[in-house]
């Protein structure tokens, strides 16, 4: 079959499409013919190996993975001999490494049905990105109705879902981005959008119950700074500038921890993990259209590299998804 491969750490130069063996499928797996696959910050981290202290779980020299890729939507094509929620034929979306290539096998628990109304690319837009903000929203921050809600990032992969799952969880949502973003923030259903060119949500005097950093180019003090007196701070990735090539975003999170022990304020780092219920759950907000993926644009399986690129450069809003 054919798949988007790397043998080396580097730029998006360092891939390219290859045949290589399709996947086999284990007693509890189910193995699916990709039909659209989303690009996730993640991908061209372990495309570049950075930071470097990733290299320990990414591979030392290498990656270990050699294709790249983890969202996916497709077809079922087989099913493992102890698979019982699924069958042949079956529309589904998930989570499995060596999602962009033309079959990935995954583990059953995180496979779930695509709803008819969404299609192969929204669904493939939902895992990753969409159970990061609901893990951060429901669970970390515990966002009740009512509540006062910023997203830092919120034009973003994460961001655009956050802003649709905060207000589905009944708060007040304003959410920070760019001028040439500011419409589509509003357009997901954000009450508020606060262009970061023209202003300081950090500055601006307004206090939050909850704010969700998704980005990391502010300080631990600034987003304090935006919270009331026992607010929760939720931090998911961050930018480079916290700990450089080296330990990367990991830095504004290692930050994080040490201010949770002390401040009266709660400061979550997130650490989202994909499960059958959070998949579940968002495919019930697809298919009730309270959720909808938005999707930037879209790559052919050759255009692969050029997905990742433009994810990575040129700050795509939204997702960005290829289509096999």
């Amino acid at each position: 079959m054919k798949a988007i491969v790397q043998e080396r750490y580097g730029s998006p130069d360092v891939l390219r499409v290859g045949e290589v063996d399709r996947p086999t499928v284990a007693d509890r797996e189910v193995l699916v013919r990709v039909r659209a696959a989303s690009v996730n910050a993640r991908d061209w981290h372990v495309m570049r190996g950075d930071p470097y202290l990733a290299r320990l779980v990414f591979g030392a020299t290498r990656p270990k993975a050699r294709i790249r890729g983890t969202d996916f939507a497709g077809v079922v094509e087989a099913v493992g001999a102890q698979v019982q929620g699924f069958a042949a034929g079956d529309e589904v979306f998930g989570e499995a490494e060596g999602a962009f290539a033309e079959y990935v096998s995954a583990p059953e628990d995180l496979v779930a049905s695509k709803p008819p109304s969404v299609t192969f690319e929204q669904a493939a837009a939902l895992p990753l990105a969409g159970y990061t903000a609901l893990q951060g929203l429901r669970d970390a921050a515990g966002v009740r109705p009512g509540q006062r809600v910023l997203i830092n990032g919120a034009s973003g992969g994460v961001g655009t879902f956050a802003v649709q799952i905060a207000k589905v969880l009944g708060a007040e949502v304003t959410g920070v981005c760019s001028t040439r973003n500011a419409d589509l923030v509003q357009s997901l259903g954000a009450d508020h959008v606060v262009d970061y060119t023209r202003a300081d949500f950090a500055a601006a005097g307004v206090s939050y119950d909850v704010v969700f950093d998704l980005v990391g180019n502010r300080t631990l003090t600034d987003c304090r700074r935006a919270l009331t007196a026992t607010g929760t701070l939720v931090l998911s990735g961050g930018g480079m500038s916290e700990g450089g090539s080296l330990v990367g975003p990991m830095g504004l999170l290692v930050k994080g921890r040490v201010v949770s022990r002390f401040a009266r304020q709660r400061v979550q780092v997130l650490t989202a993990t994909p499960s059958r219920e959070s998949l579940a759950t968002l495919a019930e907000l697809a298919a009730s259209g309270k959720v909808v993926p938005a999707v930037d644009r879209t790559y052919g399986f050759d255009e692969g590299a050029e997905a990742i690129r433009h994810l990575e450069v040129e700050h795509a809003r939204a997702k960005v998804v290829i289509v096999m």
